[in-house]
This record gives structure tokens, sequence and C-alpha cells, in this order.
């Protein structure tokens, strides 16, 4: 007989049981018991998805153990959001709700089986939460206070049943969902036509209340002309069916898996803004949401959008397992679900799936050029993908310390698959940006060559947009302007919807002297990624301040580059620009404020060597962008 060896670890404990159990099976056993079997397989699944496992579950009690004290926080929450919608389809006596208590603490782990006081603090924390409720010890709040946006009430130090000391004990507040889902389930048990007629009511109080505001605001001087015509507005449902793709969750033991699976949403989300018939959420918007327990329906109104589409992706060696759902967010339906099984070689083949099945679900009509780019394949070498997926994560925007390095892991993406676009076009962009961010050593050489890989990258594969926009940046940095922007229109043929091609498409406007359509087009940029002012890289927000001057807005223009000043600090191009700005609107002393501004912290500037300014193609553009400095008293 052999003795199994006890070994301890730190982990994260969650601990569930039902609330008024006994009355449950006292008034009805069967129906109890099913509800129980049923509720129980849907926490062990979301346990499951949030990598951790159920180690024992003994009459209504769940434990569960983590890894991750994040992790464990984030399925508390989550089961209580499922729990609540579930609940909300049973009559309020049958409800069967949950009190969770977590603890992050030692263990003893026998077999399966975990033991000591790290498992008896969380059941603790447990007794201390009413139904619905989850409570946490000080270790768990400690952990994960600074990293999820909760709200927490402090409980003190509690007295615990077999415990030696007083534990600093929480109660998590502003559970995301749960009041949502039963206010949704209660609507869906109404009459269309009383649903109607709510509507209409409250269309009516917001009205009203609109006036109000209306009249409060507008009427008097409370909005400041700098930021009034760029502050963010509110978000309403396009015409055309519309969708988020949220962040697919990596459900891999390996955190570094974490690229691939969002390599695949963004995979998704470009192959869907190809179909000109969609309107679809730029990634920058969808990945704030990336790590964070949401309500779809909040979501979805956030960003002004019907549906939203979820999934997961576990990588294991050669294997795939792919989920991905399609919900309806203004009624809360499933409207498809489904789960992959594959080898990894596979996986374009599964992208293509779930695009083609939410185009179907969304009955949304291709045109015969939009279903022949809809289904191309970029690589089968997974190895050359994951490498490409790396450099944008790790060295874009192009920057000093890993520059190089980034390109010349771009020439080995090109050797690992030399039919993959991708590999010359990012190659392509490094060297031209390296010319235009004062990286590189052989100007004239890389922009060269950056033109070569451009031209190659699009004979590789003409309906890889990113090709046309290397191409456009080659063209740009020649003083080709018309080619660019016959580039970066073709970027925007292939994928109508896609926030770059728009973004690009304006900046190459801009500098061909059509402001006014430079602007639109970044008007609709902004409207694909509503959440623009959050991006880490302020590239919309330069090019409009851009735009806005070239199309003799300034008082736009003003208003825009203060605001980038504000949020990302100054840059030469934004002291500049927002200095000619005020200089053409007559605000003289304004304007020669900022241009000594501009000079203290370049104090090599000079109008002859300025670049932005030779970047026109209109000499008139740049004589009136250079006068406009000259007035404010900027050196020749």
């Amino acid at each position: 007989m052999t003795t199994e060896k006890l070994t301890r670890r730190l982990s994260a404990i969650l601990s569930a049981d039902v609330e008024g159990y006994s009355l449950l099976m006292r008034d009805d056993e069967e129906a109890t018991v099913h509800t129980l079997t049923t509720y129980r397989k849907a926490m062990t699944h979301l346990i499951n998805q949030y990598r951790g496992r159920v180690v024992d579950s003994p009459g209504d009690n769940i434990l569960a153990e983590f890894t991750s004290v994040v992790d464990a926080v984030n399925c508390g929450v989550e089961l209580q959001r499922e729990l609540a919608e579930r609940n909300a389809e049973l009559r309020e006596n049958r409800r069967m709700q949950f009190r969770i208590g977590i603890n992050l603490g030692d263990v003893i782990e026998e077999g399966e089986r975990i033991y000591g006081d790290g498992v008896n603090i969380a059941a603790r924390m447990e007794s201390l939460a009413k139904a619905g409720e989850i409570c946490i010890s000080g270790t768990v709040y400690d952990a994960v206070e600074a990293k999820i946006g909760l709200e927490y009430e402090y409980l003190g130090e509690q007295e615990l049943k077999n415990i030696d000391k007083p534990v600093r004990s929480y109660r998590v507040l502003s559970l995301p969902g749960a009041a949502a889902y039963r206010v949704v389930k209660a609507k869906r048990a109404v009459g269309k036509t009383w649903r109607n007629v709510v509507v209409a009511i409250v269309f009516v109080l917001l009205v009203g209340a609109a006036f109000t505001v209306w009249h409060f605001y507008f009427s008097t001087s409370h909005i400041s002309e700098d930021v009034a015509s760029v502050e963010k507005v509110a978000v309403s449902l396009p015409e055309k069916p519309s969708i988020v793709v949220l962040p697919f969750a990596n459900m891999s033991e390996d955190p570094k898996q974490e690229l691939f699976s969002d390599g695949i949403t963004e995979d998704i989300i470009t192959d869907l803004s190809k179909v000109s018939g969609l309107f679809v959420i730029a990634s920058n918007s969808s990945f704030s949401y990336k790590g964070k327990q949401v309500n779809v329906q909040d979501v979805a109104k956030d960003l002004g959008v019907r549906c939203v589409l979820q999934g997961s992706v576990r990588r294991s060696e050669n294997s795939l397992r792919v989920t991905a759902q399609l919900i309806d967010a203004e009624t809360g339906d499933h409207l498809w679900a489904e789960r992959y099984d594959c080898e990894i070689k596979d996986i374009f083949s599964v992208q293509d799936q779930v695009t083609q099945k939410v185009v179907s679900e969304l009955a949304v009509t291709l045109k015969a050029s939009e279903a022949e780019r809809l289904y191309r394949k970029h690589t089968e070498n997974i190895e050359a993908y994951d490498l490409y997926l790396r450099i944008i994560r790790e060295c874009w925007p192009p920057k000093k310390e890993c520059h190089l390095k980034a390109i010349e892991l771009s020439k080995r993406v090109i050797e690992l698959d030399p039919k993959f676009g991708g590999g010359y076009q990012l190659l392509s962009y490094l060297l031209s940006a390296g010319v235009r961010f004062g990286l590189s050593t052989s100007p004239s050489e890389d922009v060269e060559k950056a033109l070569e890989l451009a031209q190659q990258a699009v004979s590789v594969d003409d309906a890889f947009a990113p090709s046309y926009f290397s191409l456009a940046s080659a063209y740009l940095m020649k003083r080709q302007h018309e080619d660019a922007l016959a580039a970066a229109s073709e970027a925007v043929r292939i994928e109508p919807g896609g926030y770059d091609s728009n973004m690009y498409l304006g900046f190459y406007l801009h500098w061909l002297g059509r402001g006014e359509e430079a602007v639109n087009a970044l008007k609709k940029a902004q409207q694909l990624n509503p959440k623009y002012l959050s991006d880490r890289v302020p590239w919309i927000m330069d090019f409009m301040g851009m735009a806005f001057f070239t199309a003799s807005r300034y008082e736009e223009s003003i208003a825009t580059w203060k605001q980038v000043l504000d949020r990302f600090g100054p840059l030469e191009l934004r002291e500049g620009f927002l200095t000619a700005a005020y200089s053409e609107l007559g605000r003289d002393d304004e304007a020669k404020e900022m241009a000594q501004q501009l000079l203290k912290r370049h104090p090599n500037f000079s109008l002859s060597s300025w670049k932005y300014a030779r970047a026109y193609k209109n000499p008139e553009d740049t004589e009136r962008l250079l006068n406009a400095l000259r007035k404010a008293g900027l050196p020749e």
C-alpha cells in the first residue's frame, strides 16, 4: 500500500451554495434537483472557461480552485450574472440563488482534494454573502482591487468559525448584468403592444429631458468653443446591420497563446469589414473590453451596434478548439453558436466559417467581389502567422529600441512563407515609417526598397488591404501623391468598413489638399472606432487636426489639437499646426505663445527644415501653412 505525498500550494478558492436550499427541497424536491443539476452544469462550464476546476460538489455546494485570483473573481461575477439570467425565467418562489465566497490562501493537496484554512476561509466568506452576492477575503481584495473594475464594501475584521484570527472581508458591489438581465427577462414576458407603449412613453420623457438639457446648456455659454466639435457624441444604431467582435478569450494553458487568440479576433473583424452591407466596430474599440467582465447589452449600447460576437480559443500543440456565439444585444437572444475542433493548420478555414455564418445570420447580401475576397487565405504557415502577429504587437508603431529587430523578424516571415503578402507588407511599412520617424540610416535606399516590397506584397495577394497601406506610404515618401491616394482608395475598396482603411484614406486626401473629403473619411473612421480617444497612438486625432486645417476649418482644428495635446502631450507636428491655426484665425497672441513653446522644446526648429510643410502636393497649401507660421514669428 502506498501513501500519496501531501503537497502545499497557494490557490484561489471559490465556494458557492444555495440560499434557502432546504426550503426549496421541501416545496418541490424533483424540481429543485432538476434546477440544481442544470445550474451546476452551467457553473462548471464557466469555471472551466476561467481556467478553474471543480474540486467537489456535495449537496448544494460547489468548491472550485483557480491558479489566478483574478480569474476566480471574474468567474464569480460571471456566475452571478449567468444565474441571474436563468432565475429570471423561473417563478420567484422557485429561483435558486447562490452565495459565493472567494479566498486566496495556502491549501494542502491530497490527490484531487484540497484542505486547509485556504478552503475554510472561502467557505466562511460564502456564509457572509447574501443571495446573489460575492464576499471576498482581504487577500483577494489586495490582489484584484486595482485590476478589476468593480466596487467593494468593506465589512471589517470578521470573526470566523474555527479560524484563529479575524479576517478582513469585503462585499463585491455593482455586479454587472444581474439587474439588467432581470429587467430584460421581465420585459420579454410582456406583449409587444405593451412594450411599444412603454417605449413611446420613455421616448417622450427622453425628448423632454433632452430639451431641458439643451435649453440650459446651449442657450448659455457653458460649452467651450475649443472642445465642442470633438466631444464624444451619442452613439446611435446605424441603418445597416451592425456588430462588434469582442476579443476571443484565450483558454489555452499557455498565456503566450493570448497573441494567437487576439490574432483570430483581428482577422474576423478584418474579414467582416470587407462586407459593405455591414457596420463593424474596429478592433481598437472592441479590444478596450479585453479582460473585463461585460454585459453584452451594455457593450452594444456603448458602441451603437445591434449584435455581439463572442468566442474563445484553446490551442494545444497541433490541435485547436474555437467556440463562437452571435448575440442579438437588443433582445438578448443567441442567434447562433458553434464549436469547432480542428488542427492548427485549419484555423483560417474556421475563421471563414465563422465569418460566413455571421453574414448569413444577419441576412447581409454579398456582392460578387466581396464573396471572393471574404474567403481568401493569406498563409497556411502557422509559424509565419504567429511571427507576423508578434511583430505587430511588440514593435508597432516603430520605435528605436526594436526597429532593427522588427525588420529582421519581417524578413524571417518572408523566408517562412514567400507566398504570404504580410511579410512583404510589414517589412515595406517598417522601412518607409523608419524614414518618416527618423529611424533610417539610409533614407533614399529604404524608400526605394519599401516601394519594391509593397508592390511585391500586392502581386502575392491583391486582396490584402494592409499591402496597399504600405504601397501608399512608400508613394507618399516619393512625393507621388496621386499614386498614394490610388493605393489608399484600393484598400477602402477591399475593406469598405475598415477603420484603418478609412483613416489612411483621410490622411492621404489631406496631403492632396482635399480637406473636406479627408474630414469625411476620418469621421467615418471615428464612427467605426467610437473609443478612438482611448487609442494608445492618437493617429486619428492627429490626422483630423491636419484635415480640419487643410479644409480651412480652423476652430475645429484648434479644438482637436488642444484635445490631443491635453491627452497625449506635445509633438512638433501638433504644436506647429496649432500655431498655424491660431495664426489663420487672427488669434495672434495665442499663435505667438504657442510658437514660443514650440521653440523652447525644439530650439533648432526652422520653416525650411520642417518636413510636414513640404509633404503637401500643392504649393499653395504649403505656402498657406508656412505663411501662418511666419506670422507667428517662427524662424526661416
